[in-house]
């Protein structure tokens, strides 16, 4: 069962000054509802783009990030304040996404996907619509690993370490598939240069 977002919010008191996301850690560790409501406001949309970037649907999407900061409140004592807190945020959200997508594939058949339209005409393609086309095609021809890689750190500006335990892979393996990523787009994106 799901909190409303409402009461979620209002585990905050009052909103503290910018903190550093190791203090902000140890904050809502020790119980800091302030603290937690920082923590919320700073990565609610961010957790929530991502997500939506990885093809959630949109009310799956706001309860995957719900879930996951109550998830981040209710284990607040186990929280290890020498690892990024952010990291672990998401790391909830992307596991949550693959257990909904793996729950949903049981049920999805042909007849319930979204029917493709072509709704571009010439008046629509500008350089800049063909050029983000492309960028997001590229993005999505990406191997899901990579895919996962480029949008956590460059979408979402995690570090490569963070990354890596977001994916719980090495921080060598996320260096290696950015690099693939990027090398990947850049081709793609030729034609605009």
């Amino acid at each position: 069962m799901l909190i409303p977002l409402d009461l979620l919010v209002l585990l905050a008191v009052s909103a503290p000054v910018d903190l550093d996301e190791r203090v902000l850690a140890e904050r809502i560790q020790q119980g800091d509802r302030a603290a937690f409501r920082q923590f919320f406001e700073r990565y609610h949309t961010m957790l929530y783009r991502y997500l939506r970037n990885r093809k959630v649907p949109n009310d799956v999407a706001e309860d995957l990030v719900q879930s996951a900061f109550i998830i981040i409140w209710e284990r607040r004592e186990k929280i290890d304040t020498t690892k990024s807190l952010r990291s672990f945020l998401f790391t909830i959200g992307y596991n949550r996404a693959l257990n909904h997508f793996r729950d949903t594939a049981k049920f999805t058949t042909e007849d319930d996907l979204p029917e493709q339209t072509d709704s571009h005409t010439p008046a629509n393609d500008t350089a800049h619509t063909l050029m983000q086309r492309t960028l997001h095609q590229a993005i999505a021809a990406l191997p899901e690993r990579r895919r996962a890689v480029f949008e956590l750190c460059f979408l979402q500006e995690l570090t490569y370490r963070e990354t890596a335990e977001v994916l719980g892979v090495s921080i060598k393996t996320v260096e290696n598939q950015m690099g693939h990523a990027l090398k990947t787009i850049r081709k793609a994106m030729e034609a605009y240069r």
